[in-house]
């Protein structure tokens, strides 16, 4: 065994199974921390633990009482629901960690507005609104258009774009509605909403991973689909990019600045950014790696997941090759087409069969209430792919997508 790790994993995340998989992989003694606790958690002791995520004093508490008992080598927080605690644990336990600082500030939206506008990148203009706010004498104060975002929500639920007054009070309030059906579940900030100035162009992810304060590239995600709103739902992230050399070098060091502007030096960045004839944009950056299953289309060196990379680097362990494989690699996002009760989705075989297709991996158990964006949270699944060059992963993840079906009553 190489250290006792405790993980921080939300219910509700995606990233359980292929954590699990990279800790069993490089043998190491995983502790899982939930916000729900086992049912068997008297007879797996020190193999589990129950923290409140909401309550992170309380939960800082906890972990430092475990580790007592149960010393820690280190404590990840895999979501962006955890990340923060993590930050916490480690600082108490005086491990290695990100400033509890800097991490807060890439998990509230706003706050990473407002260090971002201290720094000479190009920064959108943004102001923030409570809840409570009037929204038709709000939409008076904003220029157009503008984008509404709740201020820590992830995964694009609730934003929306407004080109007008009418359209900003409907989004307003519609996410208004969404925080509402948060409460309990999310940090008390969330009761803000953000509003930045819409920035055209297109759009690219960034996942890398800071070491001492310097940004290793791991894989720059072109995004083909255009989000021009009024939703931005994702759906296709193909890599390598196509983009100039110029134009990927200028969004690394942006990225790399932003990181550096928020105080991160250490672990796993996702960054999503925009470019147009004016720069480069930060729209988004996160202390944590890419979400929902889309980590799966990357392999490093000889052939180890994102994940196993995360885990060697928190644990003080030696890091192989960073290089990605050389094949191109792509994952499709499956959207919820509208609300209702999902009862049948057909044609993996069919999709399966497409030239460079991997995988189609369905995350939503038939006969479950569903919704699409901005109220939806999930995904209905994810298709994998790999290539030649982008342009064929491109083309087989559209067309599986062709042969899928799917039925909502």
């Amino acid at each position: 065994m190489v250290g006792r790790l405790l993980l921080l994993i939300p219910t509700t995340t995606y990233r359980t199974h292929d954590f699990m998989e990279a800790a069993h992989a490089l043998e190491v003694d995983v502790v899982v921390g939930s916000d729900r606790q086992q049912a068997l958690e008297h007879l797996t002791r020190g193999k589990t633990l129950s923290v409140d995520f909401n309550d992170l004093p309380s939960a800082v508490e906890a972990i430092v009482k475990f580790n007592r008992e149960f010393p820690l080598k280190a404590v990840l927080g895999v979501d962006d629901e955890t990340v923060v605690l993590a930050s916490m644990a480690n600082e108490g336990l005086g491990l290695p960690h990100n400033s509890v600082d800097s991490v807060r500030s890439t998990r509230f939206k706003q706050l990473t507005r407002a260090r971002l506008a201290m720094t000479s990148l190009p920064s959108p203009g943004f102001r923030c609104f409570s809840i409570g706010a009037r929204a038709s004498e709000t939409a008076k104060s904003v220029p157009y258009p503008c984008v509404l975002k709740p201020v820590s929500l992830s995964a694009s639920r609730g934003v929306i774009r407004a080109d007008n007054a009418d359209a900003f009070v409907v989004a307003f309030e519609r996410i208004c509605a969404i925080i509402a059906s948060e409460k309990g579940r999310a940090p008390k900030a969330n009761d803000q909403i953000l509003v930045e100035d819409y920035i055209p162009g297109g759009e690219v992810a960034l996942e890398g991973l800071l070491l001492d304060g310097e940004l290793k590239v791991l894989a720059l995600f072109d995004k083909p689909d255009p989000l021009e709103g009024p939703f931005f739902e994702e759906t296709l992230y193909v890599t390598p990019s196509r983009l100039s050399p110029s134009l990927q070098e200028a969004i690394e060091q942006t990225t790399a600045e932003a990181a550096s502007a928020l105080g991160l030096r250490t672990g796993p960045v996702h960054a999503e950014l925009r470019f147009n004839s004016e720069g480069v944009w930060i729209i988004e950056i996160a202390a944590r790696s890419i979400g929902g299953l889309c980590s799966r289309v990357l392999k490093f060196g000889a052939g180890i997941s994102l994940e196993e990379l995360i885990l060697r680097q928190v644990l003080g362990e030696d890091l192989e090759d960073l290089g990605r494989e050389r094949s191109a690699a792509g994952v499709m996002m499956l959207p919820v087409p509208k609300k209702g009760t999902l009862r049948s989705i057909f044609g993996q075989e069919a999709a399966l069969k497409v030239k460079g297709i991997q995988g189609v991996e369905i995350t939503i158990p038939l006969d479950q209430e569903v919704e699409p964006l901005p109220e939806g949270d999930r995904y209905l699944g994810f298709m994998f792919a790999k290539g030649d060059t982008p342009e064929a992963v491109e083309d087989a993840l559209r067309e599986a997508q062709r042969r899928l079906g799917v039925l909502i009553e």
